[in-house]
């Protein structure tokens, strides 16, 4: 029961992370209907960029992540800019897709050519003498994770509810041409959507690479599982993102030890198959009905 438990702490932490670059995924689709296929070069980024600045620089964790959040929202504004609007203005159905795909490969090209193809340690903030919660031990980062991760959710969240720029957003996301008719400059909204998304998945980088190892390979399989939460649990719900990250880490950790790590992506390959067979809004999606 010990070892169930604390599976489940390590899965918890997992999919976390998978929840806040899905949740990036919606606040991109939310304003614009297209999406990052980039999002874990994004977040690999986040990581590379804030183990310079405290492995090299010297500088102290805590003091480092507005510096990546930053750089996050600067990167992900480029890939609006650069590869997503020019194929909304001409109204490409296909170009934003194959546009983020390619920068994401030249990201990664840029990576390695930067900080090399050997992945690197990332020292981590916190003591990483395991602590015994409920009779299973975890470890403080991953207490971090799941804090820092719900945090970073709550406050764009919280963002979009109170302020007048996020009123815009939440305007934006609910009716474009509704919201441009009432003055508001959607493509700077949709800029700005891009812009938190790559924040939230640099955020996402350097919480989860000091539990792993950082080098420019790591974000492919973890933008795709994130990408695979936000279909399972929905692109219009963030209780969904949540709930199917929770589901996906669990899975995995569970299936890899009980089972093999061979497979521990399978679990997650199949509940993504059999949401989109029987629910393909994602289980905490809604059906839009499209008036022509």
């Amino acid at each position: 029961m010990t070892i169930l438990i604390q599976l489940v702490y390590s899965g918890i932490a997992l999919g976390m992370i998978y929840a806040v670059i899905a949740f990036g995924y919606q606040l991109t689709f939310a304003t614009s209907g297209t999406l990052n296929f980039g999002q874990g070069e994004a977040l690999m980024l986040g990581a590379l960029v804030g183990l310079t600045l405290v492995d090299t620089l010297g500088l102290n964790y805590w003091l480092m992540i507005p510096i990546v959040c930053l750089f996050g929202l600067v990167q992900g504004a480029f890939v609006e800019r650069i590869g997503v609007k020019p194929a909304l203005r001409i109204k490409s159905e296909f170009g934003w897709i194959m546009s983020t795909i390619a920068l994401g490969i030249i990201f990664k090209n840029v990576a390695e050519n930067l900080w090399g193809r050997d992945d690197l340690k990332f020292p981590s903030p916190l003591p990483e003498a395991p602590i015994n919660l409920l009779g299973a031990n975890v470890l403080p980062m991953e207490l971090l994770v799941v804090v820092g991760a719900l945090l970073m959710m709550a406050a764009v969240e919280f963002f979009n509810r109170r302020s007048i720029y996020g009123k815009a957003v939440v305007a934006t996301a609910n009716d474009r041409d509704a919201a441009g008719l009432m003055g508001i400059n959607t493509s700077l909204v949709i800029t700005f959507s891009y812009a938190l998304s790559s924040m939230a998945a640099a955020f996402a980088g350097v919480l989860v690479a000091p539990l792993t190892l950082t080098g420019a390979t790591m974000g492919a399989v973890l933008g795709l599982k994130a990408f695979a939460v936000a279909i399972i649990g929905g692109l219009s719900s963030g209780m969904g993102v949540l709930v199917g990250g929770v589901i996906l880490g669990v899975a995995e950790t569970t299936t890899a030890f009980y089972i093999s790590t061979g497979y521990k992506d399978v679990p997650g390959l199949v509940l993504l198959l059999l949401v989109l067979a029987v629910k393909p809004a994602g289980l905490f999606g809604k059906t839009a009905i499209k008036k022509v």
